[in-house]
């Protein structure tokens, strides 16, 4: 099978939340300091899950990621891991995309790549967490999608059996390749990268493509053709107050507290 699978690189998320600042000038998150971008944990799930499908079928697993020239790391970590050869996306175009832009860019890399057997994505990202990416590209290219998959196998005839992952259990869907399959945690803990891993990912060179590249300009991917505007990005402010609920005896006190409860229409 070919694969490709898309990964991204954002902010740590064991990072504290007190080290997040926001520009609110630009609606930027403001990196917090001497802490290092990582790949996000969901992409690594479908990292794992594209190199599952690898061990058992064999064949050959890409990596893409749009982002900055740091996002190589993550792309190296994909390697590491077992990917075979990675597709870096970066343009200063690309820096103010929102879930279409970053959709349409990472199909128009897969397209000139040469669509695969199978397209694997993380069910989000850990920092937007907006779902969008996998479906938007699968629209795109004419494909069909199926998300919070958690086990895939590949079946005669170009087909895939895949399990998706519902509230109170999961459900069984045949699909035709090439497809789209957005991974959930459920596929499995990703595998880390052995020594070996690392020094090989460290020789193998990743593929960059730019805007130009992709045939891509402003009026496509520029921050005037995003469909979603932001209007405000924030840290919410969070406010609590204590009242004591007091009595000479803890029967008083619990009356005193009923008495509050119903004041505030708690209870």
């Amino acid at each position: 099978m070919n694969i490709y699978v898309c990964v991204k690189q954002v902010p740590d998320p064991e990072t504290p939340p007190a080290n997040f600042k926001i520009d609110p000038a630009t609606n930027k998150v403001i990196p917090a300091q001497g802490v290092q971008p990582v790949i996000d944990p969901f992409a690594e799930n479908a990292v794992e899950g594209a190199l599952k499908l690898k061990d058992t079928y064999s064949g050959k697993v890409s990596a893409f990621s749009m982002g900055p020239a740091s996002a190589r790391d993550a792309l190296k970590q994909a390697m590491a891991m077992g990917a075979d050869d990675s597709y870096l996306l970066t343009d200063p175009l690309f820096e103010q995309a929102d879930s279409y832009a970053i959709a349409l860019v990472l199909a128009t890399a897969i397209k000139k790549a040469g669509i695969p057997d199978l397209i694997l994505t993380g069910r989000e990202s850990a920092d937007w967490s907006a779902g969008q990416t996998g479906a938007g590209i699968a629209e795109i290219l004419g494909l069909p999608v199926v998300s919070l998959v958690k086990k895939v196998e590949v079946l005669d005839g170009g087909k895939l059996r895949v399990e998706r992952v519902l509230d109170d259990g999961y459900e069984v869907i045949e699909v035709q390749t090439p497809a789209v399959l957005t991974v959930s945690n459920e596929i499995g803990t990703p595998r880390y990268p052995t020594l070996k891993g690392i020094m090989s990912a460290g020789k193998k060179p990743v593929t960059t493509w730019s805007a130009a590249d992709l045939g891509l300009d402003a009026s496509q991917i520029g921050a005037s053709a995003n469909h979603v505007k932001m209007a405000k990005l924030y840290i919410p402010v969070r406010e609590s107050k204590c009242e004591i609920a007091e009595g000479e005896t803890p029967a008083d006190a619990a009356v005193a507290l009923a008495t509050m409860l119903r004041a505030a229409k708690v209870i």
